[in-house]
C-alpha cells in the first residue's frame, strides 16, 4: 500500500493522466469556476484510484459514507473525472467489481493479514441512499445513460435488501441489511439516515419503484417522531406495540455525531418542500440551544435537553444551513465567526465533510429543488 503522503499526492498530478470516457468536463469547470473547498478535500484525503482514506487513526479505513459524500461534492463541482474514479473504486472495491449485485461494503481497510479489503461486507444505507441519488442526478445533469441504469439498479437492491414493513410505521429504511432487527418486533433506526429531499427526488425519478414514496412517509414520521422535545437522537429503537422509544444503548440515545446531520439536511430543504414548515418546527429548540450555548454541544440527552462538550467546528458548519431556515441570522452570523478563529481541522475526515455541506450551501455552490432535484451552481452559471 503506498505511503498516506503519497495517496494524498496533488490531485492536479493524478488528473493530468487520467484516461475516462466521455469529455473532460470537470477539468475544464475546476479551470473556470473552482470550489477551493472540495479541490482541498480532494488533496487531503482522496487518492489518486478514487479512495476517501479517512483520518480515524486505523490506518486509513474507507468508509462507504465518505465514498458517497464525495460523490455529490464532486457532482455538484462539476468534477466528472473525480466523480468517475470515485464511482469505480466504490463498484470495484466495496461492491465485489458489480454495483448492479451487490450493495457497498460500509467499511475498507487492512486486514490481519496485512491485505486490503472490505473489513465488514454489511452495508450501510445511508450511504447507498445517497448514491442511488446522486446517479439518477449524475445521470440528468451529464446526460449519462449509464448513470441513469445504474441509478434504477442499484435502487431496486436497496429496496429489497435495506427496507422492511414495519408495523405501525409502514415501509422503512433500515440502516443496514443486517443487524438492524433486534428481536420480535423491535427495529433500530437512525433519523439521520433518510434526508427527506432525496427520498423525494427517488419517489419522482424512479416511479417503476413506487416504495421510494412510501419511504419518504415513514421516514417524516422517523425525523420528526424521534425529536418530541426538538433534539433528534443518534439512533432510536422502533417498536411494534409502543411505537419510538429511547435506545437501549446509552452511548446510541444522545444527540452527538449521526443526529447532527439531520439538522443539516432539514437546513437545505427548498423553501416549498413538503413538510419543511413541520420539520423545522419539530427541531427549533435547538436554535435556542445553539445560541445560548454559543456553539453545537457535542453530545446532547434528547430527553432533558442538558448537553457535554462543545462540537468541533465542523458542527457549527453543519448548522448553518438550519440556523438560516430558521430565521436566526444572529446566531448564523456568530458560528461563522466561530469557525474563522477556530478554523475546521484540516485532518478530521468528517468535520470536513459537514463544512463541504454546510458551507458549500451557504456558499450558494448547490440547492435543492423543491420536489429534492440536485441544483448544483454550475448549472445557472451564465
Amino acid at each position: 500500500m503506498p505511503e498516506r503522503q503519497i495517496q494524498r499526492r496533488s490531485w492536479l498530478l493524478s488528473a493530468a493522466s487520467l484516461s475516462l470516457s466521455g469529455p473532460l468536463v470537470g477539468l475544464t469547470m475546476a479551470a473556470e469556476a473552482p470550489w477551493p473547498m472540495w479541490e482541498q478535500f480532494k488533496r487531503s484525503f482522496m487518492t489518486q484510484d478514487g479512495r476517501v482514506v479517512s483520518d480515524d487513526e486505523k490506518g486509513g479505513q474507507t468508509y462507504s459514507e465518505g465514498q458517497a459524500y464525495a460523490l455529490f461534492f464532486a457532482l455538484a463541482a462539476n468534477d466528472r473525472p473525480a466523480f468517475e474514479l470515485l464511482l469505480q473504486w466504490t463498484e470495484n472495491n466495496l461492491c465485489a467489481g458489480d454495483l448492479s449485485t451487490a450493495l457497498p461494503a460500509w467499511l475498507w481497510g487492512q486486514k490481519p493479514d496485512g491485505s486490503w479489503g472490505p473489513l465488514d461486507t454489511n452495508a450501510a444505507s445511508d450511504a447507498d441512499l445517497w448514491i442511488v441519488y446522486l446517479l439518477v442526478e449524475a445521470g440528468r445533469l451529464w446526460n449519462d445513460r449509464r448513470y441513469r441504469a445504474m441509478a434504477s439498479v442499484m435502487g431496486a437492491l436497496l429496496l429489497d435488501k435495506e427496507t422492511e414493513d414495519l408495523p405501525g410505521l409502514g415501509p422503512t429504511l433500515l440502516p443496514g441489511p443486517q443487524g438492524f432487527k433486534l428481536g420480535e418486533g423491535q427495529w433500530r433506526l437512525n433519523p439521520s439516515y433518510v434526508p427527506l429531499q432525496v427520498l423525494d427526488r427517488l419517489a419522482q425519478a424512479l416511479p417503476q419503484q413506487p416504495r421510494w414514496k412510501e419511504l419518504r412517509a415513514s421516514s417524516l414520521k422517523l425525523t420528526v417522531d424521534t425529536a418530541p422535545k426538538g433534539i433528534s437522537p443518534d439512533w432510536v429503537i422502533y417498536d411494534a406495540k409502543q411505537g419510538f422509544q429511547k435506545d437501549t444503548d446509552k452511548d446510541k440515545a444522545i444527540g452527538a455525531y449521526n443526529a447532527i446531520r439531520v439538522y443539516l439536511w432539514a437546513g437545505m430543504l427548498h423553501p416549498e418542500a413538503a413538510a419543511r414548515a413541520q420539520v423545522l418546527a419539530a427541531l427549533r429548540p435547538m436554535v435556542k440551544l445553539v445560541r445560548d450555548a454559543g456553539r453545537p454541544p457535542e453530545r446532547i440527552d434528547p430527553a432533558s435537553g442538558e448537553s457535554v462538550g462543545m462540537a468541533p467546528s465542523g458542527f457549527s458548519a453543519a448548522m448553518l444551513p438550519f440556523l438560516r431556515a430558521q430565521g436566526d441570522e444572529e446566531t448564523v452570523q456568530a458560528l461563522q465567526t466561530r469557525i474563522q478563529e477556530q478554523p475546521l481541522r484540516p485532518t478530521a475526515y468528517y468535520e470536513q465533510c459537514l463544512a463541504l455541506f454546510g458551507l458549500g450551501w451557504m456558499q450558494q455552490q448547490f440547492r435543492f429543488g423543491r420536489l429534492g432535484e440536485f441544483q448544483p451552481r454550475w448549472t445557472t452559471r451564465p
